[in-house]
């Protein structure tokens, strides 16, 4: 499935459910188990489906395989009964993805940690510093816990950032964790992973580098913002995941392509090193880091007010962020 968190306008005001695409609608999973539910003679259905499918992404993750089990069930159920279906009492199941608004697949992450797991980056950006690849990087994967609550999504602006004069997009998939464990083997750590979608560790290199002099951060030069989107996959859509194409475009114009498979530490790794005498959640966010090539840093490019970029990798789709706002130090 390809899961999103869509708003939803009501009288009451605006509410962010849990959907998953199908062609050019959204399916809302919650109703649409209510109305599985409902179909099977349950006398409360739409109180079975809010705590077996809750509506939003991270309650959701939190009823773990279950849950999305039960999901999958209702997604099938429902689409083959058609698009014209509605809930029990008559309400909507099938959006037009045209007019619905898409958010961040989880608005509201339980953590963030975002990985330097490729080795050409690492390369790239040590050698800008006239430092070889800090040996300690091959002995485990290392990474720093990003702002969970500046989340931003597809199609979101973002704000120029602080006083930065070198603000930068970095090209990352993300694994987002839909099992609580401590101690997971590398060999079972996949089984933990709910789905992939795409992410942009937007930086503010000046300020980062500034406060990573002193043995420290990052911390303002990263926490001001991290695109996720547009959906989050789940692992049975994508055959091979080294095989994915990682696409970053400025304005329309390719600044940046890699291939997943180059990565040094896989998912299953960065899994098993952060569990280890720790508890993973669901719903924490775990970035791949950067893939070589994939930052304006490698390219001595950095954005400006009223870039658009675009990052794609397939079959997840393209994040789009526009940067906007205050006017640089250097007058542009």
């Amino acid at each position: 499935m390809k899961l999103v968190s869509f708003l939803l306008a009501t009288p009451l005001g605006t509410f962010t459910r849990v959907g998953a695409m199908h062609g050019q609608r959204t399916v809302d999973l919650n109703m649409a188990y209510a109305r599985l539910l409902a179909d099977q003679g349950e006398a409360q259905p739409r109180r079975l489906a809010n705590a077996q499918v809750p509506s939003t992404m991270s309650e959701f993750l939190d009823g773990e395989s279950s849950a999305m089990a039960a999901a999958r069930r209702a997604f099938d159920y429902i689409v083959a009964l058609g698009s014209s279906t509605t809930g029990p009492s008559g309400e909507t199941i099938f959006y037009e993805s045209a007019g619905v608004q898409i958010a961040a697949p989880l608005p509201n992450p339980a953590s963030l940690r975002d990985f330097i797991a490729f080795e050409d980056h690492i390369a790239a950006t040590s050698k800008k510093r006239g430092q070889p690849i800090p040996p300690e990087w091959y002995k485990a994967p290392v990474y720093y816990k990003g702002n969970h609550r500046t989340i931003i999504g597809p199609d979101e602006d973002l704000p120029w950032p602080l006083d930065t004069t070198k603000l930068d997009y970095e090209l990352e998939l993300a694994c987002v964790i839909g099992r609580k464990g401590r101690d997971i083997p590398e060999r079972r750590a996949e089984d933990y992973i709910a789905g992939y979608t795409i992410m942009n560790d937007f930086s503010a290199r000046d300020i980062q580098f500034q406060e990573m002099a002193c043995r420290l951060g990052p911390a303002k030069g990263k926490d001001f913002a991290t695109a996720l989107g547009p959906c989050l996959v789940t692992p049975d859509e994508i055959a091979d995941l080294g095989a994915l194409t990682m696409i970053a475009r400025v304005n329309g114009e390719e600044w940046s392509r890699g291939r997943f498979g180059t990565i040094h530490w896989s998912f299953p790794q960065m899994i098993a090193h952060v569990s280890r005498a720790e508890t993973i959640y669901p719903g924490d966010v775990f970035g791949s880091g950067t893939v070589g090539g994939g930052c304006g840093l490698e390219l001595d490019r950095y954005l400006k007010p009223g870039d658009v970029v675009e990052l794609e990798i397939q079959p997840i789709g393209v994040l789009r962020t526009q940067v906007v706002g205050a006017t640089r130090r250097d007058g542009t």
